[in-house]
């Protein structure tokens, strides 16, 4: 993030513009939304710089800038569209103290301005860092069109009564009553009864949340997915969005992370294989205290939580304390996994069924029906399967499996830094050693990259002709 966004207060203060043509006007419009007071100082300038400032809009000086004129201004804009003159008043700006936006000239200016969605007080600003304009302008209309109009007036009038709303307590029985205020209960009164409804609503909203008992807490036993933001479900960005508290594993992206209210309070319990781990009962405690609490309480893991992600654990805790939980499903890493190399878990006349085992357990490697995972045909995803990849190498060998048996891992899967590595079984090991894996990976037993099968054909019609 090359540039900090913010919200600078401009009430009363000056912002200078020098300029008087397109470029002047397009800046002046979004400008005149302020409370600032404006200078707009330019040899010639547009007839609508002239009405504004005979309307008192703005304050509009009739020649070249000078030394000076910038002083005490809070921002200054330098839009004169000839890049001569536009340096020379930056120059002058700088010196008098202001920050300075140079229109069009991204790299000399100090500041940028977004685009901007105006429901006043509520103001939504959209930046591309000036990579894509055209890409904000879109963002912004798609903005514009599902915010409803009436949600400025709902913020004017919800700002004067947040002192009243102080009876309440912090946390999630505020927030609560503020999501039923702007999303049920203060858009009916306008549509009822217009501005005049939205008090009484309000008054009558606040005695029902007064007089409610202590909100419970409830847990979440939520899927990430496996890693990319955009394979997070619907449901479970609802979630996040609701989270008092967020208790998320290592595996968990920052990326999702990122997708938690600012006010939650994140939690790493991470757990790693023959590693330094938080205790399992440790995390139990964990997610009934701040439940016990009354927080809505969000357990995050990657991947599903059904698969390898020692849920009944929870759930028992949950259920012996007589904390309300529900789970909240993921896309498993296998799944998309699977997808990343162009095949299918199963597939008529190879495999009728699809084995997801775990390279170790809490005893250390885990064993497996060797005899059966050995047949020819059989799939199999292992996670966590990293350390243990020698050990299952041995076992399948021993049982008699094909050496020549695809084995495909996936690391870091659905990121961006996503990495696959085809080979056999014979040389899964020291394959998987000789890779460096730093990230999670999962294991294809009998799976190889279609594009990989596909090159494998060609070379046996190569052969065969």
């Amino acid at each position: 993030m090359d540039h900090f966004p913010i919200f600078m207060a401009v009430e009363g203060r000056r912002i200078v513009l020098s300029g008087g043509g397109d470029a002047a006007l397009a800046k002046l419009r979004l400008i005149l939304k302020t409370t600032a007071k404006i200078t707009v100082i330019a040899e010639e300038a547009a007839p609508e710089i002239h009405a504004w400032a005979a309307e008192g809009k703005l304050t509009y000086i009739p020649r070249a800038m000078e030394a000076g004129d910038a002083m005490c201004a809070v921002l200054f804009y330098a839009a004169n569209e000839d890049d001569v003159e536009d340096a020379r008043v930056a120059a002058l700006a700088h010196a008098d103290g202001a920050k300075v936006n140079i229109v069009d000239n991204l790299a000399d200016s100090q500041f940028i301005t977004p685009a901007i969605v105006d429901r006043d007080p509520v103001t939504i600003a959209i930046g591309t860092e000036g990579a894509a304009p055209v890409l904000a302008r879109a963002i912004k209309a798609d903005l514009e069109e599902r915010l409803p109009s009436s949600l400025g007036l709902l913020a004017r009038i919800g700002k004067t009564f947040r002192h009243a709303v102080e009876v309440l307590p912090m946390g999630r029985k505020r927030r609560e009553f503020w999501s039923n205020y702007y999303f049920k209960n203060g858009p009916e009164a306008v549509e009822a009864e217009g501005a005049e409804g939205v008090l009484p609503a309000l008054g009558a909203l606040l005695d029902t949340h007064v007089m409610a008992k202590g909100a419970e807490g409830h847990v979440d036993l939520v899927g990430a997915g496996p890693g990319d933001p955009e394979l997070l479900t619907l449901k479970a960005r609802k979630a996040l969005d609701k989270a008092d508290v967020v208790i998320h594993d290592r595996l968990v992206t920052p990326e999702i992370l990122e997708l938690a209210r600012r006010e939650a309070i994140i939690i790493d319990a991470g757990k790693e294989g023959f590693g330094q781990s938080t205790k399992q009962s440790d995390i139990d405690s964990l997610i009934i205290e701040h439940a016990m609490s009354g927080h809505h309480v969000v357990r995050l893991k990657a991947g599903d939580p059904t698969v390898f992600g020692r849920l009944d654990e929870e759930i028992e805790a949950c259920e012996a304390a007589g904390v309300s939980w529900r789970v909240v499903p993921g896309i498993t890493a296998a799944s998309a996994a699977v997808a990343s190399i162009g095949q299918s878990l199963t597939k008529r006349n190879r495999n009728s069924a699809v084995r997801l085992i775990t390279g170790h357990d809490t005893k250390g490697y885990a064993d497996q029906d060797w005899r059966i995972l050995a047949e020819p045909g059989q799939v199999a995803a292992i996670y966590m399967g990293k350390k243990a990849a020698r050990f299952i190498q041995g076992r399948l060998l021993m049982h008699g499996a094909d050496p020549a048996t695809p084995v495909t891992i996936i690391e870091n899967v659905s990121r961006t830094d996503q990495r696959i590595i085809s080979t056999t079984l014979a040389e899964m090991e020291p394959t998987i050693s000789n890779a460096g894996l730093t990230g999670p990976a999962l294991t294809f037993y009998g799976l190889a990259p279609r594009d990989a099968v596909a090159a494998s054909y060609d070379i046996k019609e190569q052969e065969l002709a």
